[in-house]
């Protein structure tokens, strides 16, 4: 009888238990979701009601949003012991490392680097905005290292933020930059049209540019060109400008144009004027295809210093046009930075291989050697160029539940899930979601990463659980890495579209991360990024009738886009590459690409890729489909299988 009344009493403290956690829960949830109601608040500019909020919701997870909220409304306004006393009260946290980079970035542009001053410690994840924005503040503030570290910013001419820009203009006061160095920030704008800034350089080193002169060289260069005179250095300016602009608008004059240009000017001159036709032939390979001749141009500019961009565009050409001996040359005259990058020591070894010494072989296979520890893009390539199989992926590290309990009590992740919960705006999630990431990596805390990664597996939160496995140091997991939802359906469809299954996991990580209602900004949706002009394609192609909503069905989503997948490989030589590039953007483009005069490796044709976002794509693409050939049990894998010489384009 005792025994019974006990178990009774246990029932009872049991369920008591039950009934105040699911209390503790739903009160949680009730908290979080006044997230949602601040959010409108502040979208409204209802700052007695975020108020309201700021004290209603102080002890949740999400509490400081309203308070961020306020502050951001004004940020202008703000004093920096406003911003300084929210960083420390919400140390390291997601919101506060971006309310004080805005901050900063807001105080910059109204000149106010005192005020911004304080708040430079609290910015500790910036992007290139916000860094040239923290890199002003610092020059203001009399650093000198500030000179050296933004070398690339100050020979930057490609499009970059207005902070940017700001901070070479305020570089051209600093005695620090050499008269070389402005000259070579001079010679980049002229090619670049860039008249105004181009100005500023030229008076920083005794050079008078008259802005009408720019204007009406601009209206018609090539008349210009045929009477331009080339004694004072002005004039020489002039040339290099005239040249840089007719090259943007016809090629293969302005090529003939710069060979008489060159007569009778100083050698720097005459190596400007080659590099002007070299950068902008490099550069506009959309509009004039590929040529030959762009290297050639590229190689008489030699002995001119590089800027970063320059050496880019320099190396690229030399890799699409068997340029070894200037492919080394382009490397060499990149930044030490640059050039250690997996990408050019790979480069570097495929050049150092073409030549015929010993000595230049064996330093290629020591270069291999030590990219083939890792298993990215180009560490697989070195795999392949030493013959290496990739046999096993490292074995699989599981959280402990000491883990799990950590990643419960961590803060960062809490509000992520909180705000994955309550369907806040993505935004936010990723934000918060990102930045406990990128916390736990700092520490080099494994355990916690995969904890969050195998908590978003199990709730189908593929995109993030990829995000957090991809940062692990030294424990991996590489089915929270390269997830395999929905797998019967992918092998299935791959299998009936002639594909391999490996490579359509491949496309579709990378294209959405298994995110099923992705929308990209052109339209493009689901799993595998569909258009919906290809997929009345694909839908006619089948002999079916065309549904909107069909998109949106995983089922669908995944066999049209693996019919299309294998549509544009049969188009495409059966190239795996040339329908990667094809299928991110367009088959006549990925075509257009393709050699004329002699067939180019894989490799090749991919670095010399014009579009940056396609040319990452396929990287991308066929690293992942070496990952998931072995995880789909295919056996030993190089990445070169699927990366078969270019053919030539078919006239």
């Amino acid at each position: 009888m005792l025994k019974d009344k006990f178990k009774t009493h246990k029932i009872y403290q049991l369920l008591a238990l039950s009934v105040a956690s699911a209390c503790a829960v739903n009160a949680a949830q009730a908290a979080d979701a006044d997230f949602n109601e601040a959010l409108r608040a502040a979208n409204a500019s209802n700052i007695s009601a975020l108020q309201q909020y700021q004290y209603s919701m102080q002890n949740d997870a999400l509490g400081y949003y309203p308070e961020y909220w306020i502050l951001n409304s004004s940020l202008a306004s703000q004093p920096a012991s406003q911003i300084v006393n929210f960083a420390q009260r919400y140390p390291q946290s997601a919101m506060a490392e971006k309310l004080a980079a805005d901050y900063v970035e807001e105080k910059v542009k109204m000149a106010d680097f005192s005020s911004a001053q304080p708040v430079l410690p609290y910015v500790t994840n910036a992007d290139q905005a916000e860094t040239c924005a923290v890199a002003q503040v610092r020059a203001q503030s009399g650093d000198p290292l500030v000179y050296a570290e933004f070398k690339d910013v100050w020979l930057t001419t490609n499009s970059q933020p207005e902070s940017c820009t700001g901070l070479g203009r305020m570089m051209l006061s600093s005695p620090l930059l050499t008269a070389q160095d402005r000259q070579q920030r001079l010679w980049g704008q002229l090619r670049a049209g860039q008249s105004g800034q181009a100005i500023a350089t030229a008076q920083s080193i005794g050079m008078n540019l008259s802005l009408a002169q720019l204007n009406s060289i601009q209206a018609n260069p090539i008349q210009y060109l045929w009477t331009a005179p080339k004694n004072s250095k002005e004039e020489q300016a002039y040339l290099v400008y005239a040249v840089g602009r007719l090259a943007d608008t016809d090629l293969v004059s302005a090529m003939s144009a710069a060979r008489k240009a060159v007569e009778g000017v100083p050698a720097d001159v005459q190596k400007a004027i080659y590099r002007a036709v070299g950068y902008v032939g490099g550069t506009t390979v959309m509009k004039n295809n590929f040529n030959r001749e762009v290297l050639d141009f590229l190689d008489a500019s030699y002995g001119l210093p590089f800027s970063p961009e320059e050496a880019e565009i320099y190396a690229r050409q030399a890799i699409r046009f068997n340029g070894w001996n200037s492919l080394i040359r382009a490397i060499d005259s990149m930044s030490v930075t640059q050039r250690q990058e997996d990408r050019w020591q790979y480069w570097l070894a495929r050049a150092y291989e073409q030549q015929s010494d010993s000595k230049s072989k064996r330093a290629a296979e020591e270069i291999y050697r030590k990219l083939a520890i890792g298993d990215d893009y180009h560490n697989l390539l070195a795999k392949d160029r030493l013959g290496q199989k990739y046999n096993n992926l490292p074995a699989n590290t599981l959280p402990t539940n000491a883990d799990a309990v950590r990643l419960s009590q961590d803060i960062h992740f809490r509000r992520a899930f909180a705000l994955r919960n309550i369907n806040a705006p993505e935004n936010y999630i990723n934000r918060e979601w990102n930045w406990a990431v990128r916390q736990a990596y700092l520490k080099h805390d494994d355990g916690l990463i995969l904890a969050a990664a195998k908590r978003a597996t199990d709730m189908g939160w593929y995109d993030r659980a990829i995000y957090a496995a991809d940062r692990t140091s030294k424990q991996h997991n590489y089915t929270y890495r390269y997830a395999m939802p929905h797998q019967a359906y992918v092998v299935s469809h791959s299998q009936n579209a002639g594909i391999d299954p490996a490579w359509a996991y491949g496309l579709m990580r990378q294209e959405s991360r298994f995110v099923s209602h992705a929308r990209s900004h052109v339209g493009a949706g689901g799993l595998m990024q569909i258009m919906p002009n290809t997929a009345k394609l694909v839908a006619r192609q089948m002999g079916e009738t065309y549904n909107p909503a069909a998109l949106t069905d995983m089922n669908t989503n995944i066999r049209y886009g693996t019919f299309y997948l294998s549509m544009i490989q049969s188009q495409l030589s059966n190239s795996p590459v040339l329908a990667t590039a094809g299928y991110n953007a367009g088959p006549n483009r990925a075509r257009r690409w393709q050699p004329e005069g002699q067939i180019i490796a894989a490799d090749q044709y991919t670095e010399s890729i014009p579009l940056t976002e396609t040319r990452d794509y396929v990287k991308h693409v066929m690293t992942n489909a070496t990952h998931y050939g072995i995880l789909l049990g295919q056996g030993s894998q190089t990445i070169g299988q699927r990366m078969n010489a270019i053919p030539l384009r078919s006239q």
